[in-house]
């Protein structure tokens, strides 16, 4: 029986490293990749030095850049782009082909919740972010017939090395916002996000196509 491969990228970051450990413990072979992906060759390479590619999590972050709308820097907003947009873009381009000579396939991207509400002096960032949702649920609507699954989870208030790291959840200053603004009053576990990829990436996990899915306790 042929060992199924999943190819995470970004896996030192964001949520790479709980979805790696959670797929291995599925007994998938696991593929993840730490370089930077920011630019087409670079994405291209990857799909082409993995093989075949049964399940592709686009795992892809990278900190806000924070000001009012009217003090948005060209930079800022472009590296979010380069960063988060463009490569998804190209990753799902790359391996697609693939999928469909096979008739089957899983595409799992992460996200973001910050564009399903908005976040002041976060436009920036939540331009990008939603951009990725919108491909998705136009992607996972298009690939739908042809066996190929693709969905966002869209997700905040989750611990991970990227945005909510270890030292930030002793904060009790941020401890208390988060008691505020999310209603479950607490930030989630990286495990919970590796559980709802597993689900995604099952075989039997059919007809859940074209979503994007909030999980960031209540926040959204």
């Amino acid at each position: 029986m042929t060992q199924t491969t999943a190819l995470i990228s970004c896996a030192d970051r964001y949520m790479g490293p709980a979805i790696m450990k959670k797929f291995s413990e599925l007994d998938y072979r696991v593929l993840g990749d730490n370089r930077p992906l920011l630019n087409e060759t670079d994405c291209s390479a990857l799909i082409r030095e993995s093989g075949n590619i049964d399940i592709l999590v686009a795992n892809l972050a990278e900190p806000p850049r924070l000001s009012p709308v009217q003090d948005i820097d060209n930079e800022d907003w472009q590296s979010l782009f380069r960063a988060m947009v463009d490569p998804l873009m190209y990753l799902v381009r790359a391996v697609v082909p693939q999928m469909l000579e096979r008739g089957a396939g899983k595409i799992i991207a992460v996200t973001s919740a910050a564009p399903l509400k908005g976040i002041a002096n976060g436009s920036a960032y939540c331009a990008a972010r939603g951009a990725q949702n919108a491909f998705i649920k136009a992607v996972g609507l298009e690939l739908a017939r042809s066996n190929i699954q693709v969905n966002a989870i869209a997700q905040n208030y989750i611990n991970n090395n990227t945005y909510y790291p270890d030292k930030l959840l002793e904060d009790e200053k941020f401890l208390d916002h988060v008691k505020r603004n999310v209603p479950r009053r607490a930030v989630g576990s990286a495990e919970e996000t590796a559980e709802l990829a597993a689900y995604l990436a099952q075989p039997h996990s059919k007809h859940m196509v074209a979503q994007v899915i909030p999980l960031a306790g209540g926040w959204v």
